[in-house]
Order: structure tokens, then C-alpha cells, then sequence
């Protein structure tokens, strides 16, 4: 496994501090069918079959059929920060649709498109070109006589299936789906299967309920 050395501060309180405890990531590039768990009672490929290490957890999900990033961690702390929608950590999407968005198309995208849940709320959509990444295995399947292309879309919420849904609100079903990045961490050159450790360093808790509690104090005498 390659090992990248990097000191990233997360700052899961709004409260900065030098005093810090480490967490280790690994960032998974999950392949296309393969679920985001250890074990499966049908056999279906698995994250047991790529992840050696033992106590590491997904912080979130990635669906059977989509790719991509997919980060693990060890602290509970880190996970609940990385996965719940509450924090409104951002993620990014590369998608292929069948046809061509015109721009009413990515500007309904953008404002928000209801879905059966509810109303989507507002993102960063835009056209991209085709990236330079890996085969799909298997191939996905075409449609013939139908164009493809590719949008990026980034989300702060995370309904079940959301990006799907609302591709095909607009009359461009998804074709491939892959996470590029979630919140500061990216697939950088990973390929399928392959993972990357990290090191986040995390505020103390002691020190983080001192400063804490000594700025309701400020408040209260203000």
C-alpha cells in the first residue's frame, strides 16, 4: 500500500488548536460491484477482498453499481464528521448520461429538482469533458444511435440514490457514476481496488472543552 505522509488538520469543532490527536484514513478506490462492507451472506465481492487491515470502518456509503472514492477510518469520531449530513461535507461526482445537458437542463440541476423525498438542494453542476480514468469492468452498456457526456456534480446532502434520480429528472439517466472527491480528500491517481493512507490530525478533546467552555464564559460576561 502506498503510504503518503501528510499532516491535514480537520477541525471537527470550529475550534483550532496545535494540541492534536492523529487519525489514520485509508482512501479506497472502490470498484464497480462491490459492496461497501466486510461481509456478505450472497458472496458478492466485497471490501474484505481489498482492505487487509483490521478495525477500519466506511465513513458513509457508495452504491453496489457506482465507483470511486470511498474513505474508512478507525476513529468514531472521524467517520461521524466524514458521513453524517448534518455536517455538509461536500462530494463530488463524475457522471456519464445518455445525451447532451442543455443548460435549462443543468440550471433545473443546479436550483434544486424534486424528487419523490422531497426537493433537492441547490449544486455545482457543470459539463466536462470525458476523464482520462480506468475501463469499466464490465463495459457499460450503450444505447446505439444515443450520445453520452459527462457532467460533474457536487452535493451536501445524500438521499439515497440522489444522484441518479436526479439525472434522470431531467431526461438524462446515468450511465456510469464515480465519486471523485469527498469533502478535502480526492481519488488522486488511484486505480480500481488500490488504497492510500492518510494521517488527520484532530483537536484534543480536553484542550477543545477548555476553550470551549472558557468562550461561553466570555459570552456570558459580554
Amino acid at each position: 500500500m502506498k503510504v503518503i505522509a501528510r499532516r491535514r488538520y480537520l477541525n471537527l469543532n470550529q475550534v483550532t488548536d496545535k494540541l492534536s490527536t492523529v487519525a489514520n484514513l485509508l482512501l479506497f478506490n472502490k470498484p464497480y460491484n462491490v459492496l461497501c462492507q466486510f461481509t456478505d451472506k450472497q458472496n458478492r465481492d466485497c471490501l474484505a477482498n481489498y482492505i487487509n487491515q483490521t478495525g477500519y470502518y466506511a465513513a458513509g456509503r457508495l452504491d453496489y453499481d457506482s465507483e470511486g472514492l470511498l474513505i474508512l477510518t478507525r476513529n468514531g469520531a472521524l467517520q461521524h464528521h466524514i458521513s453524517h449530513p448534518d455536517k455538509k461535507l461536500s462530494k463530488t461526482y463524475w457522471v456519464q448520461i445518455e445525451g447532451e445537458m442543455d443548460k435549462n437542463s443543468l440550471t433545473a440541476l443546479r436550483q434544486g429538482v424534486e424528487l419523490k423525498d422531497g426537493l433537492t438542494l441547490p449544486t455545482k453542476v457543470k459539463a466536462i469533458t470525458a476523464p482520462d480514468i480506468w475501463l469499466r469492468s464490465p463495459p457499460v452498456r450503450f444505447r446505439k444511435n444515443i450520445p453520452t457526456s459527462w457532467i460533474s456534480i457536487t452535493l451536501t446532502e445524500g438521499k439515497n440514490r440522489q444522484v441518479r434520480r436526479m439525472t434522470s429528472a431531467v431526461g438524462h439517466p446515468t450511465l456510469r457514476l464515480i465519486r471523485y472527491s469527498i469533502g478535502p480528500w480526492t481519488l488522486g491517481d488511484l486505480q480500481p481496488g488500490q488504497t492510500r493512507s492518510e494521517t488527520v490530525h484532530l483537536p484534543d478533546k480536553k484542550t477543545t472543552r477548555k476553550k470551549q467552555t472558557h468562550q461561553r464564559k466570555k459570552i456570558t460576561r459580554t
